[in-house]
């Protein structure tokens, strides 16, 4: 099993998908971290012999130092701390848990506001 990054990748995918569920690593960087690792895309993972994941697993190191799971998800939230207490418009929106990016909220906006809250009950006349 390959690891990279702290990261089991998946076996029966294609080593260029793989390396995507490393965070931090799209697939345009999958395939460059490839052409410099010289090992093809199509190969599977579970294909790949421990001197090619070792050589990727140097590439990832070199290419991307600090860029890639815990180390970037950290920076990310510690920018996002940052704009909260000093106090950003941005920084109010992520405290808030409203959309950060100008998107509308009068209507759609449920994933970042979660389920729908109703106010009242309403109940049948009669009983």
């Amino acid at each position: 099993m390959a690891r990279i990054a702290g990261v089991d990748l998946p076996r029966d995918k294609r080593i260029e998908i793989g390396l995507t569920y490393v965070f931090g690593i799209g697939l345009t960087t999958s395939h460059r971290l490839l052409r410099i690792a010289q090992i093809d895309p199509g190969v599977k993972v579970s294909d790949l012999s421990e001197a090619q994941v070792s050589r990727l697993r140097d590439v990832v190191a070199k290419e991307l130092p600090g860029r890639v799971e815990g180390d970037l998800r950290r920076l990310v939230a510690l920018n996002i701390k940052r704009l909260m207490e000093i106090g950003t418009y941005r920084g109010l929106r992520h405290r808030r848990g409203l959309p950060v990016r100008g998107q509308r909220t009068r209507t759609n906006a449920r994933s970042r506001r979660g389920p729908r809250k109703t106010v009242g009950v309403r109940r049948k006349k009669g009983k």
